[in-house]
């Protein structure tokens, strides 16, 4: 069951509702021990002073900013914690704004705000009147020792999502990439362009894209555990080198004609699937799947 990381108040004008704070996104990235291969015992990280070359105690260790090379300044935890703002357990909603007007860029984490019984009614009246109104809350939050910067919208099943955000000068600007110049593309390659994006445009169905990679090393991992001998892949063949623009959109036109007109085949989203499913059964050698069918 899940667990609240954070109980307060939602509010808008002098309307207050009790939430409490879900996280909304589990990252299921592999993660690795760092083990000494020669007994595979654990590797410690510790804390140690580069001039004395011994280990430090935590309780000696203070923050220090480096304000020139070698030069720092040190703080304190009290000269910070006089800093950290108040715990006003409360998402307090300064505007409304348009979905489209904020960058993906400003969005950080994700998190579902789920309101007390008493307060369901006033929870329910915000979502459905930012629904009618097409748009998002911007808000302030203090999570831990942090005052967030948020942004609240509407969810699906009725719920409100709360996704924190980061600040205007934490974005860098596209105007300080340094972009080649290139030419202006042709009617012809603009158009070839559009039309493969209209082919390849449909429903947003983040099923339909699953993580093939950490799919094959949970696998390697099974399957290293049971005692296989595992063989490296042999490396995949580079690609023809394209030479023409035009020459690859064409190309990929007709492969997105061809894929359209094979009426007898899965939806478009069902053969991504079926492919994506394909390339992990062929990336699974056969022994493995006996072993599976004698275990079963």
């Amino acid at each position: 069951m899940a667990r609240a990381i954070w109980s307060g108040a939602l509010t808008f004008g002098l309307v207050n509702i009790p939430v409490k704070l879900y996280t909304a996104v589990h990252q299921k990235e592999v993660r690795f021990h760092m083990l000494h291969d020669a007994d595979g015992a654990r590797i410690q990280l510790r804390r140690f002073c580069s001039t004395e070359e011994k280990e430090v105690p935590y309780e000696h260790i203070v923050k220090g900013y480096e304000v020139s090379p070698g030069r720092y300044v040190t703080v304190t935890r009290e000269e910070l914690e006089a800093f950290d703002p108040k715990a006003t357990r409360t998402v307090e909603i300064h505007d409304f704004v348009e979905l489209s007007e904020i960058d993906p860029a400003y969005f950080e984490a994700s998190y579902y705000l789920v309101p007390d019984r008493s307060a369901a009614k006033a929870y329910r009246l915000l979502g459905d009147a930012m629904r009618k109104a097409g748009k998002v809350a911007i808000a302030t939050a203090v999570l831990r020792t942090r005052e967030s910067l948020c942004c609240v919208r509407p969810a699906a099943g009725g719920a409100l999502a709360l996704s924190t955000m980061n600040r205007a000068d934490e974005i860098d600007s596209p105007a300080s990439l340094e972009l080649p110049e290139a030419g202006e593309p042709s009617s012809r390659e603009l158009q070839m362009a559009e039309q493969l994006v209209a082919s390849l445009s449909g429903p947003f169905e983040p099923g339909r894209y699953p993580d093939l990679r950490r799919e094959r090393v949970l696998e390697l991992i099974e399957r290293k555990a049971e005692g296989q001998t595992i063989e490296a892949p042999a490396a995949e063949p580079a690609g023809a080198e394209v030479v023409s623009l035009a020459d690859a959109l064409s190309a990929s036109l007709a492969a997105a004609r061809r894929r359209d007109g094979e009426h007898e085949a899965p939806a478009r989203g069902e053969r991504r699937h079926a492919a994506a499913a394909a390339a992990r059964t062929a990336a699974r050698p056969r022994a493995a799947r006996t072993s599976r069918k004698k275990r079963g």
